[in-house]
């Protein structure tokens, strides 16, 4: 085997774990393929000999690629028409641990969308990945308090946001289940006692496709706002999948996506539903993703 060959190697190997990094870094499964290009870009151009240990260089390397792109992405977003919400993936593997779904879940990865790049750096290598403040300090070129700085106030962003996971998985996927019954059956009144009075409705069809512009909130408004997936569609599949880690579902006419919607449950109750309907953000979900 060639050094290039082995140096390739050496970036498949870690390829899974930085498009883990770089999609909940970014948000989208597009961005986070560039992201890892851009870093493979780089090792190949570097001189391996003088790196000791690749696969912390290449997390260094891909972190600030995103830090860039985060940047511009900022920018984009603010003139998203209607809510910006994450690119939903079906989970390749079934995710064993609370911190893994939550780190990927959409509620997780849309509150990210406050925190500022570095401060979105630093949670998502601290909390998802369990990188030692040192460790960041060095990937970020700060100090080991600056990151420390940015955990905390990343974690007080996140605690506001209402992200975590009370609910167990098995009865997410019944709580989903009954939530498609009720929505596709028009029972109004079984939907409505799903939600938390503070339920809200986020809606991404990107300027697209029709949907709400403005988050729906209150259970009354979201379960009249909802009355519209009871309609007869010719062609009109539903499937219950496993969507950023937690059952979630896909809707698809004659083969093509056309919805993915995700449901955030606390204490049983579902407190958000993530709704993403723009063509953009659903060619990539009939495939699992690796690494993420």
């Amino acid at each position: 085997m060639s050094l290039a060959d082995e140096y390739a190697g050496l970036f498949e190997e870690a390829r899974g774990r930085l498009l883990a990094i770089a999609y909940r870094m970014l948000g989208t499964v597009a961005d986070a393929e560039d992201a890892v290009q851009d870093t493979f870009v780089r090792w190949s151009g570097a001189a391996h000999g003088e790196v000791r240990e690749p696969v912390a260089w290449l997390t260094r390397v891909l972190t600030n690629v995103c830090l860039n792109r985060l940047t511009s992405a900022r920018a984009r977003r603010e003139e998203y028409v209607g809510p910006w919400l994450p690119e939903p993936v079906v989970t390749e593997q079934p995710l064993t641990t609370v911190a893994e779904r939550e780190s990927v879940s959409m509620a997780m990865l849309h509150i990210l969308e406050r925190l500022t790049p570095p401060e979105r750096a630093v949670f998502v290598l601290r909390e998802a990945f369990g990188h030692a403040h040192a460790e960041i300090a060095d990937k970020l070129g700060i100090t080991e308090a600056s990151s420390q700085q940015l955990y905390r106030r990343a974690r007080g962003h996140v605690a506001d946001g209402r992200a975590r996971f009370t609910t167990s998985v098995d009865e997410c996927r019944r709580i989903t289940e009954r939530f498609l019954f009720a929505a596709r059956g028009g029972d109004q009144e079984a939907l409505r006692s799903m939600f938390a009075d503070d339920v809200v409705a986020w809606a991404d069809g990107g300027g697209k496709v029709s949907a709400a512009r403005n988050p729906v909130s209150g259970a009354e408004r979201v379960t009249r706002y909802l009355s519209w997936m009871s309609r007869d569609i010719p062609g009109l599949e539903v499937d219950v999948l496993e969507i950023n880690g937690m059952p979630g579902l896909v809707a698809s006419v004659d083969g093509a996506n056309m919805l993915a919607v995700s449901l955030h449950i606390v204490d049983g109750a579902i407190a958000d539903v993530y709704l993403v309907a723009n063509p953009d953000k659903l060619t990539r979900l009939a495939a699992p993703r690796s690494g993420v």
